[in-house]
């Protein structure tokens, strides 16, 4: 699989380094076929756009016309987009986000949605996966999108493994066009141990008041600082910390559906095939095939 990186001069080093850190090390210990990192766009599986070097003032920022047309270009061939940060406005200058969910830095999400209006901007999440076209927030948001890029083409227990290698948050499971993830919260308010406490029991039936209870919290305390932490409720992170959980085992293990099914917390075979076919459009046979296979 190759990946480009869309350079510009003086762009901002830590998302290059981020993409390089990713994409250019070889691991194959980790996956053989590892990625092959170029600046060559015409050829790319994936070009990455990172944050571009002209922040301000975006509202009036000009394009170089060789990254636009090469973007137009490489998605008209079927190459999957990525932006990181502001390289989201590239995208958009090409088009490519018309009519679509994206994201950017929060700074920069009212510029973005006032100079293209065709774009549905929501500056709230860490990135958005539209299948074709990713965008991702600053930073270490890239990061997480790198990691997300890695787990979709590579497995559950390839970016997880990847990601500790890089003392790096884990993530929740990929998914479809739209689906978005966030990552486990690198500022908990207090949450850490609980979380880590419920991912060794995601097997048993876990409620709201016993993990508030577990973590010295009133329920709607725990539930105002998990939408702070992790911008969703404990029962849904609950849901796909289980999904996760039987992605890998797929992945990893000969063990058959039913018995991942209780594994996971997610109780019989036809429950666990549901929620594969509604969240990743594929059955949890047709899912292991695919990851068994390569």
């Amino acid at each position: 699989m190759r990946v480009a990186l869309a350079l510009l001069d003086d762009m901002p080093p830590i998302e290059v380094a981020l993409v390089r850190e990713v994409f250019g090390t070889p691991r194959r210990d980790l996956a053989d076929p590892w990625y092959e990192l170029t600046d060559e766009l015409s050829t790319a599986d994936t070009v990455i756009v990172p944050a571009l070097p002209y922040i301000y003032p975006l509202e009036r920022t000009s394009f170089d016309p060789w990254l636009i047309e090469a973007l137009q270009k490489a998605h008209l061939r079927g190459a999957r987009i990525v932006s990181l940060c502001t390289g989201a406005f590239a995208l958009a200058e090409a088009g490519l986000l018309d009519g679509r969910r994206a994201t950017t830095h929060w700074m920069h999400a009212g510029v973005l949605s006032s100079r293209y209006p065709k774009i549905q901007v929501d500056p709230a999440v860490l990135y958005i996966d539209n299948g074709d076209v990713l965008t991702s927030a600053g930073r270490m948001a890239g990061l997480d999108l790198c990691l997300h890029l890695v787990r979709k083409d590579l497995g559950v227990a390839v970016g997880n493994q990847l990601a500790r290698r890089m003392v790096a948050a884990p993530h929740r499971p990929g998914g479809q066009a739209q689906y978005i993830e966030t990552p486990l919260p690198r500022d908990d308010h207090g949450l850490a141990e609980v979380l880590n406490w419920a991912l060794r029991h995601l097997n048993e039936r876990l409620t709201v008041r016993e993990i508030a209870t577990r973590a010295g919290l009133s329920t709607r305390t725990l539930i105002r600082r998990f939408h702070e932490t992790t911008g969703t409720t404990p029962l849904r992170w609950l849901h796909e910390q289980r999904l996760a959980r039987a992605r890998e085992l797929l992945e990893t293990t000969d063990l058959t559906v039913d018995r991942i099914s209780g594994l996971c917390g997610l109780g019989t075979a036809a429950n666990l095939r549901h929620h594969f076919m509604r969240t990743l459009g594929v059955t949890p046979s047709g899912y292991r095939r695919t990851f068994r296979g390569n």
